[in-house]
């Protein structure tokens, strides 16, 4: 898996924690260093933490699944990011308090994260560096959810369901790619 692929994944994955994040910008009159800092060491942190996790386990089981892994990775990105274009175009509406507490965080940081448990698994089957690109999802979220704060704060909910479909489009596509390359390029 290149970089680049990477790069988008941590995108894809970043944009269901950006979305709270916004929601957590309309929360806040006035926002501090503490609230960007505290976004996004909880959704960094557990964006990090779950493909981690999900990779351990997938590693558990490569030997019996690697004739299908290019089919369980495109299933697996293909239904992620279904469900995040699903949640966006739905007519329930998340309700997220302004509180900044662990109470408060955790919960949200594991809702957010854990598509990246099963990114996670497919990063087992598809051999990549699990340390660089455990970093790089979880500063890219980091970033993303601070980002999110601001313009949660200034914008208000305009950009929400728009950065879910977003990320839930990025995902399918790059499940597509994965079972495109090795249907017929053999990667």
């Amino acid at each position: 898996m290149s970089l680049f692929d990477l790069v988008v994944i941590a995108i894809g994955l970043s944009m269901d924690a950006f979305a709270v994040s916004i929601c957590k910008g309309l929360s806040v009159h006035e926002l501090r260093t503490r609230h960007y800092m505290n976004v996004g060491l909880y959704f960094g942190g557990f964006q990090a933490l779950m493909p981690l996790i999900g990779y351990l386990l997938g590693k558990q089981f490569e030997s019996m699944i690697t004739n299908v892994d290019h089919w369980i990775a495109f299933v697996l990105l293909a239904l992620i990011g279904g469900n995040m274009i699903r949640e966006a175009v739905g007519d329930e509406e998340e309700s997220v308090d302004g509180s900044f507490s662990f109470k408060a965080m955790l919960p949200l940081a594991v809702a957010t994260s854990i598509d990246a448990l099963a990114i996670g698994v497919t990063f087992a089957f598809l051999q990549v560096h699990i340390i660089p690109a455990v970093l790089l999802i979880g500063v890219t979220t980091f970033g993303i959810s601070a980002g999110g704060l601001r313009i949660g704060n200034v914008f208000g909910t305009r950009y929400k369901s728009g950065s879910e479909i977003l990320g839930g489009v990025i995902l399918i596509a790059l499940g597509g790619k994965i079972l495109i390359e090795h249907l017929f390029f053999g990667g």
